[in-house]
């Protein structure tokens, strides 16, 4: 081993305490790198194998009643490559001990052979006996949730008819790997579930037989979904088809994948900035340590170190801090990725996790902390290797300084010495103390950019539980009613209003663009479910025109005063021309609002409805419930105070988890800023301190100098961090926005007084351990030191 080596291990063991406050940094891009990589990765992979080993299918249709001699037209379309046909409903459970009604999701099971695709797993138990019609398999969640063993029974209303159901087995589908009932925001597994029977039974139970109401179709590596939806559509249109969709509006995978786009989002914007922290404290650390060193430098080349091999040494101590980084940002990351991977797949219902981390993304982010640190690093050792060897053994000439306007300002503002200190030192070297205070800045913002989410959270709850859906639940019905029901369901138990609604599956086009959803119909003046505009106004649908979505209308790229085409596919089919007579700001999905008037007569049809909205009475809930299990033709029943809390308490567990990890990691920024920012002005400034103690200063003057200088330095970061942290809250925003929900930019002033606060106070408490070590200064070797 070489002096240069040894010397390069004893400076690193000399400045361990700079080195692990930088690594520290490092290691917190290197793990957020591996951790959104890593997750992106697991969920990406265990959904592909998951996909192709349970044949998960690539386009979907439903239909009223089609006949089973229709299969052999649909398996002949171009790039057809197999077909199942199911028959599907919905039906009201009553669970024992359980008050509450749960909705059920009925699948038939084939009776011959297994299913060609959306195979279920077997988690427990058998799937059900043919000939029995009793026997069904539920999904592993819901039977967890209602604490369900095999052989348990339950009770399900299958239009009109009251069947007792018996749990021979509990699987999982990649159909339903999301698994979220109609109308609700959240998943809730008790009130939920799937249920598969026996083809014989389900075709009795919903009149099929030779017949089915719900297909879906494989196609062909390389074939193109739109022109199978399109003969699809015109196959079942005869039959009540509701239009073919493919995996990207398929409800489970399209949650699913907006999950993975935004792990996708926070890799590509969050490790960028504590990579860039990390290279400029190394910058700051490499550029003090060259100018302590000048003399061993001058004798390095003095003995016969080359250029080369004198910059290669300061690169190596600032590779060696981030090996250290990255080894902690590895070992940090790959714990946090697998034990969210492991979340995540518990909340998407996988049945197994394939976790692997590829090695280039360990590669990747290794090479990543370790270009950034050697690029800070790179114009110090640059300098240190152009020294002159006679140059270097002479100390630096020091600085001009000249007096200035701004030096009598503070002279006529009668500042004190200490604080006069503080500002020139600040106005003579702007470039460091700019640094320095963006340094500060990025930890600001990295609390303002996670916690903005709660006061977004806030903002979509109050605005999509209070403002907009202030019923206390939604009654959906297996099909359109007249509207005289209203008066029927305002007789049940506890019902104190009830409101129509009406939706309708619709195409809505303009130009070549097109999107596939549903379409809402009120009367004018509803006061349960309303839809508000940007002064947070209740706005009705004119007759004649639809209401749109901003999300909506900018992915049709339309505005207030187009014309687009809607084509419905329920009630009355066919394509009617809608003037879009405004825009409406919405949280959830991409809403398409029309009068329900105009709906009715545009159909031609007596009025209708597809939901009641109600305020209910909570003493009579039990009641209610009782009740509605047995009336036919109630697909369910949504409570939205449940459908909050649960919406709440699933966001409140992600979110303060989240917002930990991020405070933390602004505090690792801070005190790495501004620990190594006061090291480095305590040794620049030892002699002038130990001076003014000689000179009388006591220990309170000559620390405020110090701890002063670092504070007014974090007190300038904090409008630049507001900036940047409303500019990446705006990025996120951007990334997370999906068709199923949008997240608000809302920034309020508490937000930006907690990422302040926060840094604030790390950065006083770094500061303050580094005035300890001014206390031990030994003021006669500081005085003999070399300027």
């Amino acid at each position: 081993m070489q002096a240069i080596d040894k010397k390069l291990l004893r400076d690193f063991k000399r400045l361990w305490i700079q080195a692990v406050a930088i690594a520290l940094v490092l290691a917190c891009g290197v793990a957020i790198l591996l951790t959104s990589v890593g997750m992106y990765t697991a969920l990406s992979e265990t959904r592909t194998a998951y996909y192709e080993r349970n044949r998960f299918a690539d386009v979907f249709v439903h239909a009223t009643r089609a006949p089973l001699s229709l299969l052999s037209e649909i398996t002949r379309i171009d790039g057809v490559l197999s077909v199942e046909a199911r028959v599907a409903g919905y039906a009201i459970l009553d669970i024992p001990e359980q008050t509450k009604i749960a909705v059920g999701r009925i699948l038939s099971y084939p009776e011959n052979a297994d299913p060609v695709l959306n195979v279920p797993l077997l988690v427990q138990g058998r799937f059900p006996d043919p000939v029995v019609t009793g026997e069904v398999v539920v999904n592993a969640p819901f039977a967890q949730a209602n604490g369900f063993q095999l052989g348990d029974r339950f009770s399900a209303n299958l239009k009109g008819q009251k069947r007792e159901l018996t749990i021979v087995g509990t699987a999982l589908s990649p159909e339903f790997v999301y698994t979220i009932g109609p109308g609700a925001l959240m998943p809730d597994n008790v009130s939920f579930g799937i249920i598969w029977m026996s083809e014989r039974a389900a075709a009795a139970a919903f009149d099929m037989e030779g017949a089915f109401n719900d297909v879906a179709i494989a196609l062909a590596v390389g074939t193109s979904a739109e022109p199978v939806m399109d003969a699809l559509d015109d196959l079942l249109e005869p039959y009540g088809g509701l239009g073919a969709y493919d995996r990207t509006t398929h409800q489970s995978d399209a949650f699913l994948d907006a999950e993975i786009n935004q792990l996708k989002g926070m890799a590509a914007i969050l490790p960028p900035i504590f990579f860039g922290i990390s290279g400029f404290l190394v910058s700051m650390v490499m550029s003090r340590i060259i100018a302590l060193e000048r003399s061993e430098i001058g004798l390095l080349k003095a003995i016969g170190y080359s250029k080369t091999e004198v910059c290669l040494h300061y690169l190596m101590l600032a590779g060696l801090i981030a090996v250290v980084g990255v080894i902690l940002g590895w070992i940090a990351g790959t714990a946090l990725a697998r034990t969210t991977a492991l979340q995540y797949a518990e909340f998407f219902n996988f049945p197994f996790v394939i976790f692997r981390v590829s090695y280039w993304v360990y590669a990747a982010a290794g090479l990543a902390g370790l270009a950034t640190t050697c690029l800070g690093a790179a114009q110090a050792a640059l300098k240190a290797a152009k020294l002159a060897p006679a140059i270097a053994m002479q100390p630096p000439a020091p600085p001009r300084f000249k007096r200035s306007l701004i030096d009598e300002a503070m002279v006529s503002l009668r500042l004190t010495q200490p604080t006069i200190m503080i500002l020139r030192s600040l106005l003579r070297w702007p470039l460091r103390s700019f640094l320095t205070s963006l340094g500060l800045a990025l930890a600001v913002a990295s609390v303002i950019a996670s916690i903005f989410i709660n006061d977004a959270l806030d903002e979509i709850v109050d605005l999509a539980f209070y403002q907009t859906n202030r019923q206390d639940a939604m009654l959906i019905f297996d099909e359109d009613l007249p509207e005289a029901t209203l008066e029927d369901i305002r007789k049940l138990p506890g019902v104190l209003q009830a409101e129509s609604q009406q939706f309708h599956t619709a195409v809505l086009r303009h130009g070549h663009r097109s999107k596939r959803l549903a379409v809402e119909a009120r009367r004018p003046g509803t006061d349960l479910s309303r839809v508000l505009d940007a002064e947070g106004q209740p706005i009705a649908a004119p007759p004649g025109g639809i209401l749109l979505s901003e999300r909506l209308a900018r992915q049709l790229n339309v505005q207030s005063g187009d014309t687009i085409d809607a084509e419905f596919l329920s009630g009355r089919r066919g394509t009617y021309p809608l003037i879009v007579t405004g825009l409406v700001e919405q949280h959830f999905g991409l809403g398409a609002y029309m009068d329900l008037e105009f709906l009715n007569a545009l159909f031609r049809q007596a009025p209708r409805i597809s939901t009641a909205n109600m305020t209910l009475d909570d003493r009579y809930t039990a009641a209610l419930h009782r009740e509605i299990k047995e009336i036919p033709g109630i697909t369910g029943i949504i409570e939205m105070n449940e459908n909050r809390r649960s919406f709440e308490e699933t966001v409140d567990r992600n979110v303060t988890v989240m917002n930990s990890i991020y405070i933390a990691i602004a505090v690792l920024i801070t005190i790495g800023v501004t620990y190594n920012a006061a090291r480095i002005q305590l040794s620049e400034r030892a002699r002038e301190l130990a001076s003014l103690r000689i000179l009388g200063f006591d220990r309170g003057e000559v620390s405020y100098i110090l701890v002063g200088e670092m504070m007014l330095i974090a007190l300038m970061a904090q409008p630049v961090g507001w900036l940047i942290g409303a500019w990446i809250a705006n990025a996120m925003t951007n990334a997370f926005t999906s068709d199923l929900y949008a997240i608000p930019l809302v920034l309020k002033p508490d937000t930006f007084a907690l990422g302040s606060l926060v840094v604030l106070c790390a950065a006083f408490a770094s500061a303050m351990i580094v005035r300890r070590r001014l206390d031990r200064l030994n003021l006669v070797a500081v005085m003999k030191t070399r300027e």
